[in-house]
């Protein structure tokens, strides 16, 4: 069989926050498929990239007082701990702000107008009057068209799937601000779905089996029939796609449109081309060319929730700007825990990948784990605590590990680390353990983890009935048995290697320490037709893996502490000591009008007021608020004076008073101001 070349990727991250476990799934399947092929010999290439743009990354890097790129270059940076923690080896990782991906999404762009699939159009468009802005989809709330689910983003629905225009939304409401949106013109470009070219490929593209699981052709196929539209009247086919948005907005420019950018959407899954480009221009290889091989495959591991965006939109674009479509949409389904419950941090029923890792909980546990229950289908899966325990402690540490721990002592003390040759029992074990070998590989083909492990840990049940059957401890203890022992001891490190071939996608780590401890180079899976043979040394056994104990699922899902109550200080300072009416009486505050106000020469922090108190002459006063306010802002405005404060000499003159502020001090200076009717003059009692 020939090597098949493989172009593989995961459905970009957005690059607002940390990877979640729902990353971490994702990940840890595309990386265990990915290894699966290397052990075939297949050559992959395997990336990955930040999702860079939009509205939602625009506002958060204005509220952190970043620009949007250092904004995504600091959440990039804690990535690498995730990946390399779970053993997760992309081959290249970059962004969509990237240059590769300016120029392959205006390229996209212009090859689609060219085939006469962009058009204008102008449209209404949901416009925030607090915000003075176009609100983008994402920050349009509001209840669903279709199903009526409450709380619904712009674009479509995150329960029944739906997709739609934000303007269809009931009772929509902006995201930034609360405020009901009203409708704006504007100018938008649109790709044309709804073209009879397009509807009749992407019916043949997601409905022949090839391209998607059934049960996600089953939903797509909703999508192309007739539907009732929220005005009551009723449509089929595919409506055109909005791909554009207006300034201001963190994107990719259209070309020969000044302020107008691709949706977020459009450039996103472009990344993964440009990924792909970045790590080939880096090794010195032709991106063209190896684009242009008619039997690369492409896949794409992603969510349920965006099925709609990678299996119209993506192929569609690839299809009519004359690229090559996705080979497979590898879709999974969501995670939750222990008994369907959904997470919560609060409540202490998320489940942190830092948190775990950073426990010293063994990374390959959950890669087991998640392996032993995804099945290939677009299916929910559930980390149920109690279960993860008794899977990992009884199949890794029960089934498999033993078998090396209970035969190696035996081979290094008593054969000098040496295997013998194995006897006509074993060599019938052993090829009972070669025969399921095209089961499995075809299970991790189908990204069918769970029979693969179920496969593999019957193969295990096998080996210890073997080692239960011999009982090599008994051997070791009676006279002329050596050879007999050498034997049993020799099948089970055979067939421990054989196992660790069938598990090394799940367990790379592991495998790892098990070619080093046996003294073997990278196993792969065409060496489950050889054994290690009489003869072959192996190295002294290290303990493999720990069991998990219940303690650190406690930890795990331990809920945050409550926060320590303190006495509260409002404001950041306590209340002062008690005074009587009396001691307040004694303080002469009045109203106050800044007649005029300037800057003081030689200080950064004061201001010399001109206040009129109603004495019938003005008074000076330097108050420290420079940093908060501009003369031009506090001029004519009326102010809090305490009138009968002892003037004060100062360096640059008679302070005769002082001007109510709240605040911290620094850039936090708020002047008190009177309702409107206060006159200079007027007490404040």
């Amino acid at each position: 069989m020939s090597q098949r070349q493989l172009f593989v990727t995961t459905a970009l991250p957005y690059a607002n926050g940390n990877f979640h476990i729902g990353h971490i799934m994702e990940y840890i399947q595309a990386d265990t498929w990915v290894r699966a092929q290397r052990m075939q010999g297949n050559a992959v290439n395997f990336v990955g990239a930040d999702d860079a743009h939009g509205a939602p990354i625009m506002i958060a890097a204005e509220k952190a007082g970043k620009t949007p790129q250092q904004f995504v270059a600091d959440i990039a940076a804690g990535r690498k701990q995730y990946l390399d923690g779970f053993h997760i080896a992309f081959d290249n990782w970059s962004n969509t702000d990237s240059p590769e991906n300016h120029k392959l999404s205006q390229q996209i762009y212009r090859d689609l107008k060219a085939a006469g699939f962009i058009e204008t159009r102008v449209i209404e468009q949901f416009f925030d009057p607090e915000k003075n802005m176009f609100l983008p989809d994402r920050f349009i709330k509001g209840e669903c068209p279709r199903c009526h689910a409450k709380d619904q983003y712009g674009d479509n629905c995150e329960v029944c799937s739906s997709v739609y225009a934000p303007t269809d939304l009931i009772n929509p409401f902006s995201a930034l601000s609360g405020a009901t949106p009203v409708l704006k013109s504007s100018e938008h470009f649109f790709f044309k779905l709804s073209d009879p070219r397009a509807v009749e490929f992407l019916t043949e593209w997601t409905q022949n089996g090839k391209h998607v699981q059934p049960e996600v052709a089953a939903k797509i196929k909703e999508w192309f029939g007739v539907r009732t539209n929220p005005d009551g009247s009723t449509s089929e086919g595919l409506d055109d796609w909005d791909i554009s948005r207006d300034a201001p907005y963190f994107g990719i420019e259209i070309p020969d449109a000044p302020g107008k950018y691709f949706y977020v959407w459009l450039d996103a899954p472009v990344g993964y081309l440009a990924s792909l480009k970045e790590l080939l221009n880096q090794r010195g290889e032709d991106y063209d060319t190896y684009m242009a091989n008619p039997d690369l495959e492409q896949y794409h591991f992603i969510g349920k929730d965006i099925i709609t965006f990678h299996t119209l939109f993506w192929p569609a674009m690839l299809k009519f700007s004359g690229r090559k479509t996705p080979t497979k949409i590898c879709v999974h389904g969501f995670m939750t825990v222990n008994n369907g419950e959904k997470m919560s941090k609060s409540r202490g029923t998320g489940l942190d990948p830092l948190k775990y890792l950073a426990l010293k909980m063994n990374p390959e546990w959950l890669r087991y784990y998640l392996g032993a229950k995804l099945n290939g289908k677009n299916e929910d899966i559930d980390f149920n605590a109690e279960d993860f325990m008794l899977r990992v402690n009884a199949d890794l540490i029960g089934k498999y590990v033993n078998i090396a721990s209970r035969a190696a002592g035996f081979i290094a003390k008593r054969f000098d680390g040496k295997l013998g040759q194995v006897s006509e029992d074993g060599q019938a074990l052993l090829a009972a353990l070669r025969e399921p070998h095209s089961a499995i590989v075809a299970a991790y083909e189908a990204r069918d983890t769970a029979r693969a492990a179920r496969e593999i840990m019957a193969l295990c049940d096998k080996v210890n009935s073997y080692v239960d059957a011999n009982k090599p401890w008994e051997l070791a203890k009676q006279e002329g048995m050596d050879a007999r022992l050498q034997d049993v001891c020799s099948t089970c490190i055979e067939a421990f290697r054989l196992l660790t071939i069938y598990l090394k996608p799940m367990l790379p780590a592991l495998a790892e320490q098990v070619e080093a401890f046996l003294k073997v180079e990278a196993l792969q899976f065409a060496d489950t037709g050889r054994l290690l043979g009489a003869g072959h040394a192996i190295g002294k056994y290290e303990h493999l893996m720990q069991r998990v104990v219940v303690e650190q699922l406690d930890a795990l899902f331990e809920p945050p502490a409550a926060p320590v109550v303190e006495a509260v200080k409002p404001g950041g300072e306590e209340i002062a000591p008690t005074i009587t009416i009396d001691d307040f009486a004694k303080i002469d505050l009045r109203i106050a009008k800044i007649v005029e106000c300037k800057p003081v020469e030689g200080s950064t922090k004061l201001l010399q007021l001109t206040l009129d108190a109603g004495e019938g002459r003005m008074r000076n006063v330097f108050s420290g608020i420079a940093s908060m306010y501009r003369p031009e802002q506090l001029q004519g405005k009326l102010t809090v004076l305490v009138a009968n404060l002892a003037p004060r000499k100062m360096k640059f003159g008679i302070s005769e008073g002082m001007v109510l502020a709240a605040g911290p001090g620094g850039e936090e200076i708020y002047l008190l101001s009177p309702d409107s009717g206060a006159k200079p003059g007027q007490r404040v009692k």
